[in-house]
């Protein structure tokens, strides 16, 4: 079987997928939203379309496809790529949705994994459960198999706490019980391809790292690696009213994520098994 991988989104995540994939010999082609990025991305070796979810692809620009991934984030009117290139979807045998762990709701500091319900309470997260539910519809409807990542915040190179650390942005914010789970970007790209070489039935996969942690305590570290003062902890309360809505709403939900399933069944071992090694490394690339 030709091995084409099919990418919605060559953003951060979509590009660490597209990387590896091309490194162990895949084609990969993909979507971007201006033309001047799908321009550097064929330079790069990379078939790339403007795609901005208004219209569908067309066929030759899908091409035929073994695998399809989608990392675009849903908006009101539901899942672009669903909304607009659902016919297309049928040429490939195998689609992986990147979604969110923000699907399990809150937990209070508790354990969720594959088998706890979803209860999201954000809108953002009830989107992603709603673009579970239609890429489900497709594989029913097509045979594909699909396989589902559900993920944490992630992190990596130019996208890091110590980037708000050298920014002098970085605020240890103290809520008593909080802790976040996260993944590496290249954990998560890795776990995909594993994923990819799993061609039947539907799956479920949290894709986190090993120790769930305050953001208190991620940016001390990045402090430590990078000789800076670590700031005061600020009480939740005297930092809140000062928060965007949006980051408010990050702190509304506690919960810690198990990655057990992850490298049972899929053998998955994680190069960065928590933040230390991730930041640690990070530092070390950036100089």
């Amino acid at each position: 079987m030709t091995r084409r991988l099919f990418i919605f989104g060559l953003g951060f995540s979509g590009l660490e997928i597209a990387k590896l994939a091309r490194a162990d010999g895949w084609t990969v082609a993909g979507t971007c939203t201006t033309e001047e990025k799908a321009r550097r991305l064929r330079e790069a070796g990379i078939e790339a379309h403007r795609f901005d979810g208004t219209a569908a692809l067309s066929s030759d620009a899908f091409g035929e496809p073994s695998h399809v991934v989608c990392t675009i984030a849903p908006g009101s009117e539901g899942d672009p790529a669903l909304r607009t290139c659902r016919a297309l979807l049928g040429r490939a045998g195998w689609l992986g949705y990147l979604s969110t762990t923000g699907v399990y709701g809150d937990h209070e500091g508790g354990w969720v994994d594959e088998t706890t319900a979803p209860l999201p309470t954000q809108p953002r997260s009830q989107q992603r459960l709603a673009a579970e539910q239609g890429w489900r519809e497709v594989a029913s409807g097509t045979g594909a198999s699909l396989h589902i990542l559900r993920l944490p915040g992630i992190y990596g190179s130019g996208r890091s706490t110590l980037d708000r650390v050298r920014a002098g942005t970085a605020q240890r914010i103290d809520k008593p019980g909080q802790v976040f789970s996260r993944i590496h970007v290249e954990d998560l790209a890795a776990s995909a391809m594993k994923a990819a070489a799993r061609t039947t039935g539907t799956e479920i996969w949290n894709v986190a790292d090993d120790l769930p942690a305050s953001n208190a305590d991620v940016i001390a570290y990045a402090c430590e690696l990078l000789g800076r003062p670590v700031p005061p902890v600020v009480p939740w309360e005297a930092a809140a009213p000062a928060m965007s809505a949006m980051a408010r709403s990050f702190y509304s939900e506690s919960r810690r994520v198990k990655n057990d399933k992850l490298k049972r069944e899929l053998g998955v071992r994680l190069r960065y098994p928590t933040y230390r090694e991730g930041l640690k490394a990070i530092a070390a690339a950036e100089g």
